[in-house]
Parts: C-alpha cells; sequence; structure tokens
C-alpha cells in the first residue's frame, strides 16, 4: 500500500483487511485505537483497492476488445463489478437457460453474437468517455490560459444580462397600473404564484437542455461519510497529503446552507428559507411563462429572479475545476464566488465521474435528499466513519418535534397572510391555506388549546396546557384531530411545490414583531442564571470590589 511514511503493524493489518472485504464484496465493521492514523489507513487500503479495480477492468476491456478486433467467434460478456472483486468471469449468455428455453441453435447463436456485439459496443464508447474526460481535465490541470478565457467570458455575459435587466426595467416603468391596490416590489414577491398539483401539470419540467451534456455514467467509486462537516474536511486534507492526492477525483458535498454563493439567499439564515429559496429560483428559470402570465407578471410586477450563479457554461466550467484537484468545502466555496458558480450544483454534477465522494450522513441516509442529489448506491463501496453515531442519525433524521406554542404562532401568521392578500390569491391557493389552518387549529385542541372568540377577529388560541407524555397510533391521532377525511400528503406536497413557507417568512419579517417563545425549560435555565449573575454581584458588592 502506497503510504506518506512506514506504516506501523496495525495500519498494514487493517489495510489488509480492508482490501480484502472491498474485494469480496462483503460487509465489514472495523475498530481502531485513537491515534493509530485511522483516516489514512482508510484512504491508502480503500484507494489502493480502487486504483487495482479499475487497472483490472481496464485489462479486461482491452482483452475484449482485442478478441473482437481480430474477429474471434469465443468472446466473453463483460465482467460485472461482482466478478472483479471475486476474480471470476461468466460466459456470455446461459447456456442452460438456452437449452432450457427450448429455442434453436441458430436463434442462440445469433442472440450470443448480437449480445456480444452491443457489449463490445459499449466498451467502445465507454473508452471514448473516459479518453475525452481524462484529456478535458488534463487539460485544464496544465492550461492555465483556459481559466482566464473562461474568467473574461463569464464577465462578457454578466455585463449583457446586466444591460438585459436594465431593458427590462425601463420597459416594465412603462406599462400601465393596475385597479388592484399598488404593492411595493418587495411585497409582490410576497405573493404566492398559481399553483398546480403534479396531477394537473401536463408536461413536468426538468433541467435545460444543455445540461443533459452534464449527466455522464457513473464509475464506481468509494462514498465516504461522517457526522460533521468539521470530520469531512479533516478527512480531505489526510486525502490532500496522502500518496493519492494528486490523482484522485474527489467531490465534496454539503448543504445548500454550507455551499450557497449567492449573498441574497444566504442572508436568510435558516436553512429551510435557504432551500426553498433556491429551489423558487431554479423553478423560475426552468419555466417557460405562457403570455397570460407574462401580462399578469408585468401587472403586479413579479419578480422572477433567477440564480446569477447557475447556467451550463458555469457549472461545466466548475464540475472541470472540481474534479482536477482535490478540495474542501471551504476551497469550494472560494473556488464558486471566483469563478461566480454554484458549488451546490456543481458538485453534483461531478458525483458521476468522481472516485471518491465525501458526504455527511444525512445525505447518504435520506433516501430524498440522495435522489435529489444523484447519488447512486448500486455496486459502489460505502464507507462510514464514526458509525457508533449511526443510529442516533437515522434517528434524527426521520423525527420532527413541533410546540403547541409554534402551532398557535403559525395559524395567528398564516390567518392574517390570507387576510392579507385574499383578493389577490387565486382559489386553488385559498384552498389549500384554508386546510393548513384547519389542521393547525386541530392540532392544537388536540395539545389542549382553547379557542377564544374577540369580536371583530375570527379566533385566537390560548398557549396549550398540556402535560405529561402520551403516544399515539397514527390512526388514533387522525381520528382524535378529526383530520381523517384530509389528504395529507397533498398538503405537504403543496407547502413544498408553493414555497408557503418562504411567503409566510417574509410577510412576517415585513410586518411583524420578532416574537420568541420560551418553553419552560428555557425560563428555567434563564433563571438559573439570572441568579447566579445577581449572587456574583451581591457578592461583589459586600467586598467593595
Amino acid at each position: 500500500f502506497p503510504f506518506p511514511y512506514a506504516p506501523y503493524a496495525i495500519q498494514e493489518r487493517f489495510m489488509a483487511a480492508l482490501y480484502g472485504a472491498l474485494e469480496q464484496g462483503q460487509v465489514g465493521i472495523f475498530e481502531s485505537p485513537t491515534g493509530t492514523g485511522k483516516s489514512l489507513s482508510l484512504i491508502c487500503g480503500a484507494l489502493s483497492w480502487l486504483r487495482d479495480f479499475e487497472e483490472k477492468k481496464k485489462q479486461e476491456e482491452a482483452r475484449l476488445l482485442a478478441l473482437e478486433h481480430d474477429g474471434q467467434e469465443e468472446k466473453k460478456l463483460p465482467p460485472s463489478d461482482e466478478s472483479f472483486r471475486k476474480g471470476t468471469l461468466e460466459e456470455p449468455g446461459c447456456p442452460e437457460s438456452k437449452a432450457s428455453a427450448g429455442e434453436p441453435d441458430w436463434i442462440t447463436a445469433f442472440v450470443q453474437k448480437k449480445e456480444e456485439r452491443d457489449m463490445v459496443d459499449r466498451l467502445k464508447e465507454e473508452q471514448i468517455r473516459r479518453k475525452k474526460r481524462e484529456d478535458r481535465l488534463e487539460k485544464i490541470r496544465h492550461n492555465v490560459q483556459l481559466k482566464y478565457a473562461a474568467k473574461r467570458k463569464r464577465s462578457e455575459e454578466e455585463e449583457t444580462k446586466r444591460l438585459l435587466q436594465l431593458s427590462k426595467e425601463v420597459l416594465l416603468e412603462r406599462g400601465g397600473a393596475d385597479g388592484l391596490e399598488q404593492l411595493d416590489h418587495n411585497e409582490e414577491e410576497l405573493i404566492l404564484d398559481e399553483y398546480e398539483s403534479d396531477e394537473e401539470r401536463k408536461v413536468v419540467s426538468g433541467l435545460e437542455e444543455d445540461d443533459d451534456d452534464m449527466e455522464e455514467e457513473h464509475v464506481t467509486k468509494i462514498y465516504y461519510c461522517s457526522r460533521t462537516h468539521s470530520q469531512l474536511s479533516q478527512f480531505v486534507h489526510e486525502v490532500q497529503k496522502s500518496p493519492f492526492g494528486k490523482d484522485t477525483r474527489l467531490v465534496s458535498l454539503g448543504s445548500r446552507q454550507n455551499l450557497c454563493v449567492n449573498e441574497d439567499v444566504r442572508r436568510l439564515g435558516a436553512l429551510q428559507l435557504i432551500n426553498d429559496r433556491c429551489m423558487e429560483m431554479q423553478k423560475n428559470k426552468h419555466e417557460k411563462k405562457s403570455d397570460e402570465e407574462e401580462m399578469e407578471g408585468k401587472k403586479r410586477r413579479v419578480s422572477r429572479t433567477v440564480c446569477p450563479f447557475y447556467s451550463y457554461e458555469q457549472m461545466h466550467f466548475l464540475r472541470d475545476e472540481v474534479l482536477v484537484e482535490v478540495k474542501d468545502i471551504e476551497q469550494l466555496v472560494a473556488l464558486g464566488k471566483e469563478t461566480k458558480a454554484c458549488p451546490y450544483y456543481g458538485s453534483r454534477y461531478a458525483i458521476p465521474a468522481a472516485q471518491l465522494v465525501v458526504l455527511p450522513y444525512q445525505m447518504l441516509l435520506h433516501e430524498a435528499t440522495r435522489s435529489a442529489a444523484g447519488i447512486s448506491l448500486k455496486d459502489q463501496v460505502v464507507i462510514i466513519d464514526e458509525a457508533h453515531n449511526l443510529i442516533d442519525t437515522i434517528t434524527c433524521i426521520h423525527s420532527a418535534e413541533v410546540s403547541g406554542a409554534q402551532l398557535c404562532c403559525a395559524h395567528s401568521q398564516l390567518l392574517q397572510y390570507m387576510e392579507r392578500y385574499r383578493k389577490r390569491l387565486k382559489a386553488k391557493n385559498l384552498m389549500y391555506i384554508k386546510q393548513i389552518l384547519y389542521l393547525l387549529q386541530q392540532f392544537v385542541s388536540v395539545l389542549g388549546g382553547k379557542k377564544m372568540f374577540y369580536p371583530g377577529a375570527n379566533f385566537l388560541f390560548s398557549t396549550p396546557s398540556f402535560s405529561g407524555t402520551e403516544l399515539k397510533s397514527i390512526n388514533d391521532f387522525l381520528f382524535q384531530s378529526q383530520i381523517d377525511n384530509i389528504n395529507l400528503f397533498k398538503v405537504q406536497r403543496y407547502c413544498e411545490k408553493s414555497l408557503i413557507s418562504r411567503k409566510l417568512f417574509g410577510f412576517v419579517e415585513r410586518y411583524g414583531a420578532p416574537t420568541i417563545v420560551k418553553t419552560n425549560k428555557e425560563k428555567e435555565k434563564l433563571a438559573g442564571l439570572q441568579n447566579f449573575l445577581l449572587s456574583l454581584q451581591q457578592g461583589s458588592d459586600k467586598e467593595g470590589e
């Protein structure tokens, strides 16, 4: 095993056992005392196996292509990844299954030859793709002028966009005013857009056509995950110092909160708000507006903001930069700011061609997040560091805690939002908002909250006074809450798609005074702190200091 220094015996044993587990495609559980260089052993052992695996695969491909070139008839199917690990190769097509099907020999021979031709074509395409990728990365690695050319091109594009935006603003200012109450530009963004459910949407918009070029076939890779971003950064630094530091295509993944370089989005602070705003910008970019929507946008002065850090050219450049040199999260963010490209999406486009992907637990263990990031675990290697934290992490990922005070607050805010913009909201938005208000009302009632009626107001809630612990099955909870007739999945989907949480946050930020609801535990902690500070003050008064 290549190692930066002479390894200890325990490190050699660790790497050998790791290599053996990977070679056999097994599950391994490893434990090593603190200070024995576990991270470096993991890196050198796993990447040594990957290097050997890739080399064996290339040799086997070359052998099969040579057989095809020489016109020999007896060839073998492309070995599966499992075959490479175990050192066994399977014959193309299973004779027993052919015979049992009772097919004539000439059909069996034809099918076998077609499979072999398809396999050879697939190998040739894979070789061409690999060669093209390696040439592209090598070119970027050694040609500094390419970077400056790309930077100059980005500056020109930004200037063009700025001038175009100025022209659009001039045109909008000439438009006539509508009979509705005029709202300023910032408040217009708080109004929900027209909503269509998945069933009603005829065309599901995906990535731009150009974005298809960003997709590549997944190569065999190692997914390394740990609990925190600081642990992942330490691991990346170890990779940089290792003998594999210069030749490994490594991708660091993180949340939008860690990787976003758009300051307007970052200053929202909360992870959910950042996610909502980012998705809204992507939606604006991919949706093609109809003439009717265009006219409505002019009337309402709706701002369909798109992210300036997300474009095909920028993503293409950042993806290659990520693969050329090993970078941690901080270096990735710095590169994103320099190249005016989004590291969050750029790193995801680099996943298929990566050899080593570094990511937090949550991204690996949560199916929806994994799918959104384009992570494919089939026939791949997964290394979970600090695995004693695994159960707690899984529990946290699939758990949420909501207090009665939060539910009351949400009901009050959403009710005021609806009253403020009732005339401007579409019928479908009003329907879903009323459903959400009803759900919040029933949840508070279950927790013991009381309705309090006031003249001229719909209703308010007192903070629930529920005490004790009670465990309910889902059905019992639904029936007791009297919400068993509502499709909660459709409501949840509406909340995600319509970005109502972000709109509501903007509304509260604009009109609502900051409200901090303290729980009893927080009050107790605060009281304890106040008593402590008071005792210090009294003590100092006695001593005259």
